[in-house]
């Protein structure tokens, strides 16, 4: 099978990315990026894409048999501009879903948010919920959307308040509710 990723450079993509290149089931690994990438492994398919030039953006999906996508950016990359936010936060897995679902592509795996809602009053809630809600109109069969907390891992660049609520979280969070209820998995993303 052949999985493409979307922001394997973040923190989230490049541990799936990890686990993309260790997984037996998959015998390419495709990732989408806006900059050349410098790992080299026998499975990586490198593709370096304009997510504005839709053809472009379709031929580096076609193929695919399951998207992951975990791209996304922040205020501070983007200068406070709302609209490159939401070009990278909103533009680029929408169009991903879309292209992907015209190239025959049934599985696709979002990362979101937790507390992501359309009718949020949070700009980053809301636009991570608007495009949930924008994925699953696509009609994918096979649609995963992955919603976590705080992020605890090192990143390239330093964010203070992430650092105290990494800080804080180990211990509050016990007062959190926990889900337990049991998860569908595909075959492929058992371990």
């Amino acid at each position: 099978m052949t999985a493409a990723l979307l922001g394997a450079t973040g923190l989230i993509g490049s541990h799936l990315l990890d686990l993309l290149l260790a997984d037996e089931h998959f015998d390419t690994v495709r990732i989408l990026v806006r900059r050349p990438f410098e790992l080299k492994h026998p499975k990586l398919e490198k593709k370096l894409v304009d997510f504005s030039d839709m053809e472009s953006y379709r031929l580096a999906l076609e193929g695919s048999d399951v998207i992951f996508c975990a791209i996304g950016t922040t205020q501070k990359k983007v200068k406070g501009d709302k609209a490159a936010y939401r070009k990278v936060d909103f533009d680029i897995p929408v169009n991903a879903a879309r292209l992907g679902k015209l190239c025959g592509c049934e599985t696709f795996v979002l990362v979101s948010s937790v507390g992501a809602s359309s009718k949020s009053n949070n700009y980053y809630l809301k636009l991570k919920g608007e495009v949930e809600d924008a994925v699953n109109a696509c009609g994918i069969t096979h649609l995963h959307i992955v919603r976590p907390s705080l992020l605890l891992g090192k990143r390239k660049e330093y964010r203070f308040g992430e650092r105290i609520a990494q800080a804080i979280m180990p211990v509050i969070s016990f007062l959190l509710q926990r889900n337990t209820g049991r998860c569908r998995q595909e075959k492929w993303l058992k371990r």
